[in-house]
């Protein structure tokens, strides 16, 4: 019961971020104040896996998509991205991100789609 009241959190959570994040996309300058930060994230929490930044040599998993490739890919968009991020896979480690800790990652992976 207590997975379902956590899993029914995070979901919320991601919805309201969701939204959030529509209302604002437009304020560009916004989201970029904050990849430097989302940057420092990823390499904290997702760099032992996948490949964040040009800063690193490797991944250690060839088989999980790099940052570059999900910012290239047209369907992972804020939303997408923002409700992954709130919700990660199992083989992720828990890291209960906050909202604009999402918002950041998010906006760094953004980022990258022009690298």
């Amino acid at each position: 019961m207590v997975e379902r009241s956590k899993m029914w959190r995070r979901g919320f959570r991601a919805l309201v971020l969701g939204f959030s994040l529509t209302a604002v996309a437009p304020v560009s300058s916004a989201v970029a104040a904050d990849v430097a930060a989302g940057k420092d994230l990823a390499l904290q929490w997702c760099a032992s896996c996948h490949l964040v930044s040009n800063d690193q040599a490797t991944a250690s998993s060839v088989s999980l998509p790099s940052f570059y490739d999900m910012a290239k890919d047209q369907s992972w968009d804020a939303s997408k991205l923002a409700t992954f991020l709130a919700n990660p896979h199992p083989q992720m480690p828990n890291m209960t991100l906050g909202n604009i800790e999402i918002a950041n990652l998010a906006g760094y992976i953004q980022s990258l789609a022009n690298e």
